[in-house]
């Protein structure tokens, strides 16, 4: 499996994912391509590079003139950075959450935020291009994407991002699951965490992971990154995303300095064997600084 490179989601109709080279990181970041009536693809990537999609359009037989729908799962910028490019490419309209429609059309602050949050791996980004307004369809929880002969039904899942839904295939019981499922690590068969600031709420997280399980799909379409069968996923990465959580409120008890706690799981990940330091890094420090500021906000908060 190598960057850019198009497969087929076996347990979809019509169904297709490109390896977008995310970070320059293969198996990282994927995009879905829907070769329906109406052909749509689910999040676009970083921007960065977003040719590759284009490419892999023409690679399944859909002309990017002929693209309806661009469906973002959220606006975080690994899966909406790139919908003001594609917009510019293609005649599709960008199906958005409510909660995020203005981030896309003017995506300044989106961009500011990115920077803060992201750190170092900014280097691997490019400054999005807003969508034009009339392009931008606002979906809600209980909304339907009608893609002709696939139809996708929004769910609001706010635990990871206010923004953040997912969409479920009833059809082919396919789950496109954003970040509520947590990433998926193919080289490890194995899932882990997943905590940006500055929206992470780790009962919002449960909630989103208890919804996809009584969706009960056979299959879920990982963001981070590929198809797996859904089996006990959803519970495995429960606890994940509990242990992960209480390990660094442990941590930040025990040493009582947050760059030091951000430091220590850092050095303690083995992640960087697979995605490289480079990537690694900054990504497990991000999500540190993320629950960091998660127990701040619930201690502020009243009991």
């Amino acid at each position: 499996m190598g960057i850019g490179d198009v497969y087929e989601v076996e347990a979809a109709t019509d169904c297709y994912y490109v390896d977008t080279g995310m970070y320059d990181t293969p198996q990282y970041g994927a995009v879905y391509i829907l070769d329906t009536e109406r052909p749509a693809i689910v999040d676009t990537g970083i921007g960065t590079n977003y040719e590759r999609i284009l490419d892999a359009l023409e690679t399944v037989g859909i002309a990017p003139s002929n693209l309806e729908t661009i469906a973002a799962t959220h606006v975080h910028l690994d899966h909406a950075g790139g919908a003001g490019f594609l917009a510019a490419e293609t005649d599709a309209d960008v199906y958005v959450h409510e909660s995020g429609a203005t981030f896309l059309a003017d995506p300044g602050g989106l961009w500011a935020g990115t920077k803060q949050a992201v750190g170092k791996q900014i280097e691997f980004y490019t400054e999005p291009k807003p969508v034009p307004v009339d392009r931008i369809e606002p979906i809600h929880d209980g909304a339907t994407l009608d893609l002709g002969n696939v139809e996708l039904d929004v769910h609001h899942a706010p635990g990871h991002a206010f923004h953040q839904v997912i969409f479920h295939d009833v059809a082919d019981d396919v789950v496109y699951a954003a970040d509520a499922a947590g990433i998926y690590v193919p080289q490890r068969d194995a899932i882990r965490e997943t905590s940006p600031p500055p929206d992470f709420d780790i009962e919002g997280v449960i909630a989103d992971a208890r919804l996809i399980s009584r969706l009960d799909p056979d299959t879920i379409c990982y963001a981070h990154f590929g198809p797996e069968p859904a089996d006990e996923r959803v519970s495995e990465y429960v606890s994940v995303i509990t242990d992960w959580v209480e390990g660094v409120a442990e941590k930040r008890d025990e040493l009582g300095d947050d760059n030091a706690v951000i430091e220590h799981f850092v050095e303690a990940a083995d992640i960087d064997e697979v995605w490289g330091a480079k990537k690694a890094d900054p990504e497990v420090a991000m999500n540190v600084r993320g629950v960091l500021q998660y127990l701040d906000e619930r201690a502020e908060s009243p009991q």
